[in-house]
This record gives structure tokens, C-alpha cells and sequence, in this order.
């Protein structure tokens, strides 16, 4: 049985999709009358959806759609359910996909032996038709016998779990700055040299390394949302 607030932030995700950015919902009263649930209920959906950035609060005014701007919670999860579970509809354009010997920081990083090859992903992602991310990863091509033939447009983590028995389970990721290369800029719409987020990751499923990955994103379009804990023997300052 799928909890009520669980059911209404569904409706609520469908509702503000077919919105625009900063119209207004409606009332936390009126949406308790027409979908027959508590306040408490309503109160908890809504507050899932304004943290996840989907929903904003105007304090004395109500509650708005918000502008489209993807907010990652720096959690494991594929792009494709990443934005919908933001509310967003994902798509993506395949840049190229090659089977080569990657650089020697790829392979070190991937633990791979001279000259073993991997495939070579580029792709474009984007959320309601507005591009996101330029993401390019590689893959041992040992490990993924014919990744080039799969429909790419579709999640890729999904793929490998489901095709070849690899899941992804942890990784480790670097995030910095850089300005927009000319081509990084004409992909993701930006005037070149324009900052944005550049993410390093390596990706594992148990203890082997499945993936290497560098994923542009527009600085713009596209927040980083995490949680921070003190250390036990430093909390209370």
C-alpha cells in the first residue's frame, strides 16, 4: 500500500509539470478538500517536493512551481531517475559512442591493463528540453561486450545492471569548477568560458571499477543539495 502522502506527491509532481515556472497551487486547505487527506499529509508531500526544489514557499503567499533547476541530492541514482523523481521529463542525445583504448588516467583509474579497451560514451543530457550535462564516460569493454550496440538514449546504469549483472553501489566523486570550453559551451548553450560544475567520478559495483566518468554540468541549471553531520566528538560547540 503506497502511503498517503507518498500517492499525493505523485499528483502533485503531475500537477506542477503541467504548470509553469512560479504559478501558484493550490491552497493546503483546498488541495486537503479535493484529494480527501489530512493537513499533516499535505504538509509532508509538499515539504518533499520544496526540498527537492520542485516547489517553492512564499511565506504569506502560497506555495509556487519553481523554476526549473535540477537539485542533486549526491546520491548514487542515474540521470534519467534523477530528474524524474525532480518532476523533470529527462531526455538525451547521443554525442558518440566508441570502443578505444582510453587515456592512461582512465585506465588507472578503471585498474585496467596496457591497452585494454573500454567504450567511450559522450551524451547530452537535458531536462524538460533544456540542456543539463554533457556526460562522458568509459566502460571495459571486457566487462560490457557490445554497450555501443544498446539504445544509449536510455539509462545506462539501468543497462548495466539489468543486461550485464553489474550494479552500481558506490563511487567516488570529485566536483570543481572550470570555464566552458567552446565546444562544452556551444553544446550546453553558454557563452564560452562561462563557469561551470565539472564532476570526476569513479564508479564500482562491489570492488571492481565499472566506470569513469567527467560530467559537465550548466552552473546555472543544475544545484548541488547535501546534508552535513558533525563528527561525534565536535558536536555541541
Amino acid at each position: 500500500m503506497v502511503p498517503k502522502h507518498e500517492q499525493l506527491r505523485t499528483i502533485l509532481i503531475d500537477l506542477a509539470r503541467s504548470l509553469s515556472p512560479g504559478d501558484i497551487l493550490p491552497s493546503e486547505r483546498q488541495l486537503c478538500l479535493d484529494h480527501g487527506v489530512s493537513r499533516i499529509t499535505v504538509q509532508k508531500a509538499v515539504g518533499q517536493l520544496v526540498s527537492e526544489g520542485l516547489l517553492v514557499r512564499v511565506h504569506g503567499k502560497g506555495t509556487f512551481v519553481a523554476a526549473r533547476t535540477a537539485r542533486s541530492r549526491l546520491h548514487l541514482a542515474s540521470f534519467t531517475d534523477e530528474m524524474r523523481r525532480m518532476g523533470m521529463e529527462p531526455s538525451t542525445v547521443v554525442l558518440s559512442a566508441v570502443r578505444e583504448v582510453p587515456p592512461p588516467r582512465t585506465a588507472a583509474a578503471l585498474g585496467l591493463p596496457e591497452r585494454a579497451e573500454t567504450y567511450h560514451l559522450r551524451r547530452l543530457r537535458l531536462a524538460d528540453n533544456l540542456q543539463i550535462s554533457v556526460d562522458e564516460g568509459w566502460y571495459p569493454a571486457e566487462l560490457f561486450p557490445g554497450m555501443d550496440k544498446l539504445d544509449l538514449t536510455k539509462s545506462v546504469y539501468r543497462a548495466m545492471a539489468d543486461q550485464y549483472g553489474y550494479t552500481i553501489d558506490r563511487a567516488e566523486q570529485t566536483v570543481g569548477s572550470a570555464g566552458a570550453s567552446e565546444e562544452m559551451a556551444t553544446l550546453l548553450g553558454l557563452a564560452p568560458m562561462r563557469p561551470v560544475l565539472v564532476a570526476d567520478r569513479v564508479s564500482y559495483s562491489g570492488d571492481v571499477a565499472v566506470e569513469h566518468a567527467l560530467t559537465t554540468y550548466r552552473g546555472d541549471r543544475y544545484e548541488l543539495q547535501m546534508s552535513l553531520v558533525a563528527p561525534e566528538d565536535q558536536r555541541g560547540w
